[in-house]
C-alpha cells in the first residue's frame, strides 16, 4: 500500500456535476495518487462511464473541476500520458496489427515499436490478421498493448476486462501491477468484476445513482467493514451504530457491520468487496 500523504495524484475530481434526462452526476469527487491502482465500481447506469468521459474530457461537467496530471485532459502533452481502454472495440475491421503498429508512430510522440512487440509477444497476439478475425480477449490485450507502449502514465480501462476468460484477466493484471511499480504511473479501473479489483486495487471508489458513496484505501474498507450472520433477535442486541446495511433470508439476517463498534461476543466473518457494494446497494438501513 502507498502512502497517500507522501505522493501528488495523477487525478483530482472534485464536485463535478452533469444532468440528463432520467439521471444526474451529483458532486462527485475523489483523488488518485500517484503509484496506485483505484478501482471504480457500481452497477450499470450508476455513473461510471460518464465520470470517465469528463475526466477524459469527451464530456464536458456543469460544475466542478478535473484536474489529470497536474493539469487537464484538454492538453495535448497530457493526452500523450494517458493510456485509455473501452470495454467495446476501436480498431477498423480491415485493419492488421502491423498497419496499427505503423499508424501509431505517428499519432504518439513517445511510441515505442520494440515494447509494443514485446506486448504482442507476451500477449501472442499476430501481425498479420485482421480486426475482424480477433476474438474479444485479442482486441482487449491488443489496446492494452497499445495504451501501454506510448509511455503513458496513466491508464484509464473502462470495462476493460469484462467478458474475458480468468486466464486472459490474470495475465492482464500482472502487466498492471508491473506497470504501477514505477510510482510516477498510475491506474483508474472500472469493473463489474469486483474480484479482481480486491486482487489488484490499493483504493476503492464506489459510486451509486450519480453520487459518490466511498472512496478509500481498500486494505482500510476490508478492515472496516465485516458480516454478522444472526437472527433477528440477537440483532437486537447488537449497537445500532455498528450496522451499515441489513438484509433478511430465510434463515435470519445478514448485517455489514463496522467492526470497531462490535463487541467481542460477536462472531464476524470477513466481508469482500463484493459484500460490501451489494449490501450498500441493496441493503436496508436500520431505524
Amino acid at each position: 500500500m502507498k502512502n497517500s500523504s507522501l505522493v501528488k495524484n495523477s487525478i483530482v475530481v472534485d464536485k463535478i456535476s452533469k444532468h440528463y434526462d432520467g439521471f444526474s452526476l451529483e458532486n462527485v469527487s475523489f483523488n488518485l495518487p500517484k503509484g496506485c491502482i483505484m478501482g471504480f465500481i457500481g452497477e450499470n447506469g450508476a455513473g461510471k462511464s460518464t465520470t470517465i468521459k469528463i475526466i477524459l474530457d469527451l464530456v464536458k461537467q456543469e460544475t466542478g473541476t478535473v484536474n489529470v496530471l497536474g493539469d487537464s485532459a484538454q492538453n495535448a502533452n497530457v493526452r500523450e500520458d494517458i493510456g485509455v481502454v473501452f470495454d467495446e472495440g476501436c480498431f477498423p475491421d480491415d485493419i492488421t496489427v502491423d498497419n496499427l503498429k505503423t499508424s501509431f508512430q505517428y499519432i504518439y510522440k513517445n511510441w515505442d515499436s520494440n515494447l509494443f512487440d514485446d506486448y504482442l509477444k507476451r500477449f501472442a497476439l499476430p501481425h498479420k490478421k485482421k480486426m475482424k478475425d480477433f476474438s474479444r480477449g485479442m482486441k482487449m490485450k491488443l489496446a492494452i498493448a497499445v495504451a501501454l507502449s506510448h509511455k503513458a502514465k496513466l491508464l484509464v480501462l473502462d470495462e476493460a476486462t469484462s467478458g474475458l476468460d480468468p486466464i486472459v484477466r490474470e495475465q492482464i493484471l500482472d502487466v498492471f501491477m508491473e506497470f504501477i511499480q514505477n510510482e510516477e504511473n498510475s491506474i483508474l479501473l472500472s469493473s463489474h468484476i469486483v474480484s479482481d479489483l480486491e486482487k489488484v486495487c490499493d483504493y476503492i471508489t464506489f459510486i451509486h445513482e450519480g453520487q459518490i458513496i466511498l472512496s478509500k484505501e481498500k486494505d482500510l474498507l476490508m478492515e472496516q467493514f465485516g458480516l454478522l450472520k444472526c437472527s433477528k433477535k440477537e440483532l437486537e442486541n447488537v449497537p445500532k451504530d455498528a450496522i451499515e446495511r441489513v438484509r433478511e433470508n430465510q434463515f435470519g439476517v445478514e448485517a455489514l457491520v463496522k467492526r470497531n463498534k462490535m463487541g467481542r461476543n460477536f462472531t464476524i466473518d470477513k466481508a469482500t468487496l463484493e459484500d460490501i457494494m451489494l449490501f450498500m446497494i441493496r441493503g436496508n438501513k436500520v431505524c
